[in-house]
């Protein structure tokens, strides 16, 4: 039954019952919203969906809360919040609703819970704390959705819904904008498939356009390539592969001769007519045309090898081979 209502707690806000709000307000716009703690509001019935207040959870009875004895938890035992209960119950109809093609509703809903839902689940719940982030501590997620609520001496009675409905929105963009990557993230794994068997053993990985490339690599344990080139907007751009995505390592840099040099100065560098840029820190390049991109990346696949490469790459390589499958 599509609910009259949603029901959340009043008083300060926070990331889990916003975020809930962006998935529940998204399936069921013309629901009101109410904030409060009041035993009429926060008592189930057939006309509403309670979330992170009300003390209990009961999918059936649409009440969604994790404060109380017994809360729920994962799988893995790691706890719910608000939000992750409201994703795991509707979450999959959210992306439905958003658009999202019906074979890839699985793979997105458990990549945006493991990597958007799970961390907020557990800072509320104080189990991740985000000083783990150092500090960028304030610039996570949950933090920055809390610096919007009002301010101590604000007296204003519509101050904190006000802060809630300006969070709101800005909640919804960054889900919106989380899933619409997920989503693209998989698109791109098709097209960089098809482009690593193009390849072949070839040391470069040459991309139709900019998208995503790492994941769809290291899932085809394509571990001979070392450049990826790919048009741009107005020219072409070479890039390196990273060996994690945690670290800005690379299986190979550009060469140390073309370091922060532009047009005239890089195109004597290399020889190549056509070469246009060179990051000092060698992990991106541009030339102005496909011939020049591909010509800067077969010398820099050259020169890595070179350099003893080679025998890593090999090295890698015979080392998978010998794993047995499974």
């Amino acid at each position: 039954m599509i609910p009259d209502f949603l029901v959340t707690h009043s008083g300060g806000f926070h990331a889990d019952e916003l975020l809930s709000s962006v998935i529940l307000t998204r399936l069921f716009p013309k629901a009101r919203l109410i904030r409060s703690r009041e035993p009429e509001w926060i008592t189930p019935g057939i006309d509403r969906i309670i979330y992170d207040v009300g003390g209990a959870y009961d999918a059936a009875a649409r009440i969604f809360d994790h404060h109380q004895r017994g809360a729920p938890l994962r799988e893995d035992g790691q706890p719910y919040s608000s939000f992750g209960l409201i994703w795991k119950h509707f979450g999959r109809d959210y992306l439905e609703a958003s658009g999202l093609q019906t074979t890839d509703v699985e793979a997105v809903h458990a990549s945006f819970d493991a990597s958007f839902v799970l961390p907020v689940d557990l800072v509320d719940n104080g189990v991740l704390s985000p000083s783990v982030a150092g500090p960028l501590a304030g610039f996570t997620l949950p933090a920055l959705l809390e610096t919007l609520k009002p301010v101590f001496d604000d007296v204003d009675p519509q101050a904190e819904d006000r802060g809630f409905q300006n969070a709101l929105a800005i909640a919804r963009s960054f889900v919106e904008a989380k899933i619409a990557q997920s989503a693209a993230k998989l698109r791109a794994e098709a097209l960089v498939r098809q482009a690593i068997e193009d390849a072949g053993q070839g040391r470069i990985l040459e991309l139709p356009m900019g998208m995503p490339f790492r994941p769809a690599i290291v899932k085809a344990g394509a571990d001979h390539l070392l450049f990826v080139v790919h048009p741009r907007a107005t020219d072409w751009c070479l890039t390196g592969i990273r060996r994690a995505d945690d670290v800005f390592e690379l299986r190979a840099d550009l060469p140390a001769a073309w370091a922060g040099l532009t047009n005239g100065d890089l195109e004597a560098a290399c020889g190549i007519e056509g070469a246009s840029f060179c990051h000092n820190g060698r992990f991106i390049a541009a030339a102005k045309t496909r011939k020049a991109a591909l010509a800067m990346a077969e010398l820099a696949v050259k020169e890595a090898m070179s350099t003893g490469l080679k025998s890593v790459v090999n090295a890698s390589l015979s080392s998978r081979a010998n794993t047995p499958a499974g």
